[in-house]
């Protein structure tokens, strides 16, 4: 079988090191495995952002109150995708990632209702276009079995990081675009289950966040990968993606980072969206309103509150105003 085009540059190399040390950490640390929450909040994430790269136009409040089998008012073709990308993720560790069969179904699940012929190959020609510019053809329907198949088999046998190996598989999707409808969604599905696959904590990192916030980076550099047929630069940005997503995550426990006479007269609600933020804070040294909100899944005015209570206990400062408002450690108390 046929090795993908792609080159293992120095800076590929570079990230693989630091998102493997990061996730030793991170599994070392064991906050994240505990906080349940968090990792329901990251699904949710991945899901909203999955969907809204593809035009889904639902918020975070709204697709959380879908999971959480609540009706809401909203686009019924919009809500069908939030409910078949649940469907596919909450399944996604049930499947081979090297296996076409299992390749389908996850298909069948995103599409379900959606389209006429949900996991299915297509079996006419399709183009991805801009505007009325055709920027990408792909490939001719006779051949996407074949190719998809021999895809699958070289990430199977081959001996690539996975890292790389679910980057290049997730770009080979797209470049040879097998379904109709889908083929960005069960992309961004076959690489987080590859890597799950090795570390089940990337079934809880929501890279999609990162992409859907360089959405249009992510559409050029795959265009410019598939002017070449080649994934290098698709691989890097894939990587700095994950990279990115790792650092919003707990390495250590709130009470390890904060002394406990800041907190002991904290309310639960108030615990709860430090544990969420904090992890955050330590990595990037300062948050704005709009990450917290992604982080906790709260409200912009919920979100207000909750960092005006943890100014007045001492634990955070702020900083700038308006939009520009951010809150950082008071290292002053947090010794």
């Amino acid at each position: 079988m046929k090795k993908p085009p792609f080159s293992i540059t120095e800076k590929i190399t570079n990230l693989v090191g630091q998102i493997s040390e990061r996730i030793g950490e991170i599994q070392g640390a064991g906050e994240y495995n505990r906080n349940l929450r968090l990792r329901k909040i990251n699904r949710i994430r991945s899901i909203q952002s999955s969907t809204a790269i593809e035009g889904n136009t639902l918020s975070m409040k709204q697709v959380s109150d879908i999971v959480d089998g609540k009706r809401i008012i909203g686009n019924p073709r919009e809500i069908k995708e939030i409910k078949n990308a649940y469907n596919s993720y909450e399944n996604m560790l049930k499947f081979n990632p090297f296996k076409v069969g299992d390749f389908l179904t996850a298909h069948k699940l995103i599409t379900a209702d959606l389209i006429t012929k949900p996991g299915q190959f297509r079996t006419e020609n399709v183009g991805v276009f801009a505007g009325k510019e055709l920027v990408h053809l792909g490939a001719k329907p006779e051949f996407v079995p074949d190719l998809i198949k021999d895809l699958l088999d070289w990430g199977k046998s081959s001996d690539v990081h996975p890292l790389i190996k679910s980057s290049v598989i997730h770009f080979e999707i797209e470049f040879i675009h097998p379904f109709v409808d889908g083929n960005g969604r069960i992309g961004r599905l076959w690489q987080t289950l590859i890597l799950a696959k090795r570390r089940e904590i990337f079934a809880w990192i929501p890279v999609e966040t990162i992409v859907y916030e360089r959405q249009q980076e992510y559409y050029r550099i795959l265009g410019n990968a598939e002017k070449t047929a080649d994934s290098t630069e698709f691989i890097e940005f894939m990587l700095e993606a994950i990279d990115k997503s790792l650092n919003e995550l707990p390495t250590d426990k709130s009470t390890d980072i904060i002394p406990d006479k800041l907190t002991d007269n904290l309310a639960k609600g108030e615990t709860e969206f430090l544990k969420s933020i904090i992890g955050f804070i330590k990595n990037n040294e300062t948050i704005d309103n709009y990450r917290a909100q992604l982080l906790t899944n709260k409200s912009a005015e919920s979100v207000k509150k909750y960092f005006a209570a943890l100014i007045k206990a001492g634990i955070l400062i702020a900083t700038g105003k308006n939009k520009g408002r951010k809150y950082k450690l008071n290292k002053g108390e947090a010794k």
